[in-house]
């Protein structure tokens, strides 16, 4: 029982891990590419660790396999959008099919 919980675990965890590399190959721009890859891979990279912490069987590792999950939730998210704002800031091109952009100053509506 314990086995095919830890198989899904892993098999859903390299798939999620296995969409984020295609989305790095596949889209346009920096930034979608960005977002392609953060978010699988964090949830890719978690359901590893707690596969690995099920199987294991030990407090002492699953209290580590936990730990990367919580400190790899954290911290992914927040260094992708910092990267994601580097770049806009230096001016690294948009995708040309890019309909919105909230942090251009002069988008803002009007208030008249």
């Amino acid at each position: 029982m314990i086995e095919g919980f830890v198989a899904t675990l892993v098999v859903l965890g390299a798939t999620l891990i296995l969409v984020a590399s295609l989305g790095l190959l596949r889209l346009p721009d920096l930034y979608t590419r960005m977002h392609a890859s953060t978010k699988p891979a964090t949830l890719g990279v978690s359901l590893l660790a707690v596969a690995l912490a099920v199987h294991s069987g030990e407090l002492g590792i699953a209290v580590r396999a936990l730990l990367i999950v919580f400190f790899f939730l954290l911290t992914a998210p927040v260094a992708a959008h910092r990267l994601g704002l580097a770049a806009y800031r230096a001016g690294v091109p948009r995708w040309e099919g890019t309909v919105r952009d909230d942090l251009r100053r002069d988008s803002q509506p009007d208030r008249s």
